[in-house]
């Protein structure tokens, strides 16, 4: 059963070491729009450990948040932690992760960042079975996390004949069939 009212993935929460850097990256690189910022943040109590699973003495020095495209908004942080910040997990550790960014055009997306000298890990992979049609890459912004390219402009093998499709920018909005025990949204 969904949530009551739930539509989808507002924004990602990213913390990075320098929100000047990420703010660089993210507007000349990825092309998102600065929107507003907030902070600082801290608390003489447990606000911070309650609400945030932080240090209570953890200091949110500032939240920035920023537009990418027709997809989810993206939030970045600055804490100062009170008890030091573990290294950033791989994708094979537990809370690993990556940002995959949709592309129309694959080949020009990655002439675009070889020419602002970011990291592409590897060339494009063709994908197989389900996902044949689609096209991925990885490469890492400048504080070291991992993010994908990934297009299928003709679509995805499975899309043929499944009653849902995965959300992708290509596909005009299409009404969700009921979750089993849930409503539409």
């Amino acid at each position: 059963m969904a949530i009551p009212g739930m539509r989808g993935i507002d924004h990602i929460g990213i913390t990075v070491p320098d929100l000047d850097e990420a703010e660089a990256f993210l507007i000349e690189v990825l092309g998102a729009q600065h929107i507003y910022t907030l902070g600082p943040k801290q608390s003489d109590d447990e606000w911070m450990s309650i609400h945030l699973g932080v240090h209570p003495r953890t200091v949110i020095r500032e939240i920035r948040f920023y537009r990418l495209g027709n997809g989810s908004n993206i939030e970045t942080f600055k804490y100062d932690s009170a008890d030091g910040q573990a290294p950033q997990p791989r994708n094979s550790d537990i809370g690993g992760h990556h940002l995959a960014l949709y592309v129309d055009d694959m080949d020009a997306a990655l002439e675009h960042l070889r020419a602002h000298g970011v990291e592409i890990m590897g060339a494009p992979t063709a994908s197989a079975g389900p996902a044949l049609g689609q096209r991925w890459v990885y490469f890492r912004s400048p504080w070291g996390m991992q993010f994908e390219l990934v297009s299928f402009p003709g679509g995805k093998a499975y899309e043929a004949d499944a009653p849902v499709k995965l959300w992708h920018p290509a596909h005009p909005a299409e009404p969700v069939p009921p979750a089993e025990g849930g409503a539409a949204q």
